[in-house]
């Protein structure tokens, strides 16, 4: 499955710890994120990341692109909704196209959490049926 992750500048370090805690599921899947958050998620959990451009570089609109074809399976996306700094990507941009393409989203680390578990089950293997 195809994973995409982005993460707000103050969420990087939770996303880091994130994959770190997650490595034995995310080890098996495709890993893409934005440059800034790849690069810091491949230091940290030496997983390997397909990384875009940074955010505000192209990047979010790279893994919008990703969406609107289909080509993610379940994106996870740690925002800080109360202090979004201008030139970070824009959660809601990435959400609305999420759920115009029928593709799981999880914006805090308790949906994250749930879609891991979920996706190691095998609860989201419907996806490839859906492609």
């Amino acid at each position: 499955m195809n994973i995409g992750l982005i993460a707000h500048d103050s969420k990087k370090n939770l996303m880091q710890n994130f994959c770190i805690a997650y490595y034995g599921i995310l080890s098996k899947h495709t890993l893409f994120a934005t440059g800034t958050t790849g690069s810091l998620i491949e230091a940290a959990a030496n997983l390997t990341v397909h990384k875009y451009l940074a955010g505000p570089l192209g990047g979010e609109q790279q893994l919008s692109s990703a969406i609107e074809n289909n080509e993610m399976d379940l994106v996870i996306f740690l925002r800080d909704p109360m202090h979004p700094k201008s030139g970070e990507p824009k959660a809601e941009e990435i959400m609305k196209k999420c759920d115009a393409y029928n593709i799981p989203v999880a914006s805090n680390l308790a949906t994250a959490e749930l879609m891991i578990k979920a996706l190691e089950r095998g609860d989201l293997e419907w996806r490839e049926n859906y492609k």
